[in-house]
């Protein structure tokens, strides 16, 4: 009979290294959620394993008294799978940027989403490179002005959220660093999904690019900036008497006013429904943005499909029980072989 796990706390999964972020940057609210949340989840810390590429977010797992590897550029994913692969029974969460993450780490970031291996990966999205001083990174604003770009920025922005839903992802989640509630609850959730739980955290950087997601980290203006998502509930965002609901059309999302005393329902607004096989109406959620739309958070897709693990461990076990347990030293020995002299 295994020994029960003992109770922890915040303060247990805090490190004895000092958090090294510039004052106010989003990084500290999502550190401190995190470490919040870990406790709740039912395991000992030795089962949670955070892995980092590069990039102000991946100091993370220095600051998680847990295990973790801080990797190189773009390639947390491939270390995580190779972890998750190995050890099934950890609690592996990838921790990365919108330029780790979806410049040079894009393909990996495709592949670990596309076969579904059971990962929690979170991807702060400031809109901008902190640690090389201010670069433009992939999901930076068309026209956006810095060091880098002083003309403005002219390439096409990345979503991550459409991004993550191309590549086939079951779990796709939006939330916001400063929003202690739903960022708690957001990290709930993906922890409980079998297979890739992308996250996606809307996340401040104070240096450079200050601001950028103000609207909705403000709680005065975010009732009418964000369209908080719950699923069974209409698509209703706005202050009273500036109430409005997102109707979605074949596809197509339009915004429709409301009186503060109508029923959305009757009024043909959207029932958020994160359960749809189809990714399209995920990707109609994904494609609001201001200003004419609220941006969405909360849960915009979750669905079930067999993990990469799950179906590696059959295929190997349906393997054995096959052609028997193998040996190694008969299949060095076996084909053509070679001696050097």
């Amino acid at each position: 009979m295994s020994e029960p796990i003992a109770k922890l706390s915040k303060k247990d999964f805090e490190s004895d290294q000092e958090v090294r972020w510039c004052p106010g940057c989003g990084d500290y609210s999502v550190l401190a959620n995190v470490q919040r949340v870990m406790p709740e989840l039912g395991l000992p810390r030795e089962n949670f394993v955070f892995v980092s590429g590069i990039g102000c977010s991946s100091r993370f797992p220095y600051y998680m008294n847990t295990y973790g590897f801080h990797t190189i550029h773009g390639r947390a994913p491939a270390f995580a799978t190779g972890i998750k692969v190995a050890r099934p029974e950890l609690s592996v969460w990838v921790i990365t940027g919108d330029g780790d993450g979806l410049s040079i780490g894009g393909n990996h970031m495709l592949h670990v989403i596309r076969r579904n291996v059971d990962l929690q990966i979170l991807l702060f999205n400031n809109r901008i490179y902190g640690l090389t001083k201010g670069q433009y990174s992939p999901t930076s604003r068309l026209g956006m002005r810095n060091k880098s770009v002083p003309m403005g920025v002219i390439d096409a922005p990345i979503e991550p959220i459409a991004f993550a839903l191309g590549a086939g992802a079951t779990f796709v989640a939006r939330t916001v660093d400063v929003d202690a509630p739903a960022l708690q609850d957001v990290l709930r959730r993906a922890h409980e999904h079998k297979g890739t739980a992308f996250v996606e955290i809307l996340q401040n950087c104070p240096v450079y690019n200050d601001g950028e997601w103000a609207a909705i980290e403000d709680k005065k203006t975010r009732v009418d900036a964000g369209l908080p998502l719950e699923h069974g509930q209409p698509l209703v965002f706005g202050s009273k008497g500036q109430r409005r609901g997102i109707r979605i059309e074949h596809g197509v999302p339009t915004v429709v006013p409301l009186r503060d005393d109508e029923d959305p329902v009757a009024a043909g607004i959207t029932v958020h429904d994160e359960k749809h096989e189809s990714p399209a109406y995920a990707f109609a959620l994904a494609t609001l943005a201001p200003p004419v739309f609220p941006i969405p958070t909360g849960v915009l897709r979750a669905v079930e499909r067999p993990s990469y693990e799950r179906l590696l461990e059959d295929q190997v076990t349906g393997a054995i029980a096959a052609r028997g347990p193998g040996s190694l030293a008969k299949l060095l020995h076996s084909g053509d072989t070679w001696t050097v002299g």
